[in-house]
């Protein structure tokens, strides 16, 4: 109760017990005024204490909501996080199955299977122009003899370390990778044999330089013999592998350590099927 209306009501208590105004008409109605009034007043204060509770219980509701909601959302965002991660970690396997089906395990170049995907794109070619490329073979001189004599471990060093060295000298120029055994494949844009010539010819030459350490006394020394031919436009896939590998087989039975340029598909002097890789060691 105010300051204000205490005052009021403790000086109409003492104006009504003052013995002058006992039996006036205007006591009585004054008193059932008064109790009228402390009724009303115990109303509003059950009301406001009501309203007080109920606001009270509302605030509660809401900050427990608050504490749910916040509760829920530390749960969605850990979920959230934890599903980043699966898809993240099956986005890396399957980049992983995808460059495990892409790239030698030996050498970690390009696989067969994806040579002959990226030589199929490249023979679709460009949209009214005629698709040319250049196609280069290489092979390891004697590899056959390497895995007898220092062993078949001997072998692996020697085409991984010529991996090296081809990532070294065809990164910039060629796609290539290890088209199977100790045979190589890179493939060159454009139809002048020129620039791609002497690329291999100076891959050749880094090579014929390296030497591979065997043993504490013994280094291994290498030499590639290298078939280049140019696509003619609109000739089969297998016709242009046919003659590069035709032009390989003619540096080897020239005395290996060369480079043959086989550039058309009427060169009469070379072979036009595939040789067997064993017989070109």
């Amino acid at each position: 109760m105010k300051k204000k209306t205490r005052e009021l009501d403790e000086r109409l208590e003492t104006l009504l017990a003052e013995e002058q105004y006992v039996g006036h008409p205007l006591r009585d109605a004054l008193l059932e005024l008064r109790a009228h009034m402390e009724d009303q007043l115990e109303r509003i204060e059950r009301i406001a204490s009501l309203s007080d509770a109920f606001q009270s219980m509302a605030r509660q509701r809401e900050l427990s909501l608050t504490d749910r909601f916040d509760r829920q959302l530390r749960r969605l965002s850990r979920v959230v996080s934890i599903s980043d991660r699966y898809q993240g970690l099956m986005r890396d396997i399957n980049q992983a199955v995808t460059d495990a089906s892409n790239h030698d395990p030996l050498t970690e170049l390009l696989n067969r299977r994806a040579l002959m995907a990226a030589l199929k794109e490249k023979c679709k070619g460009v949209e009214g122009e005629a698709p040319v490329f250049v196609l280069a073979m290489l092979d390891v001189d004697h590899f056959k003899s390497i895995n007898d004599r220092y062993g078949h471990e001997a072998g692996d060093r020697a085409l991984t370390a010529l991996a090296r060295v081809m990532e070294s000298e065809l990164m910039d120029d060629a796609v290539f990778g290890r088209w199977g055994g100790e045979e190589f494949l890179a493939v060159f844009d454009g139809g002048d044999a020129d620039a791609p010539r002497a690329v291999c010819e100076r891959l050749m030459a880094v090579v014929r330089d390296m030497a591979l350490p065997i043993s504490d006394h013994i280094s291994l020394k290498l030499t590639l013999s290298v078939g280049i031919t140019i696509r003619v436009p609109g000739e089969t896939l297998s016709a242009t592998i046919n003659r590069a590998d035709a032009a390989l087989y003619a540096s080897k039975q020239s005395g290996r350590d060369r480079l043959t340029l086989n550039e058309a598909p009427t060169v009469a002097a070379l072979p036009s099927t595939v040789v067997p890789l064993k017989a070109r060691a």
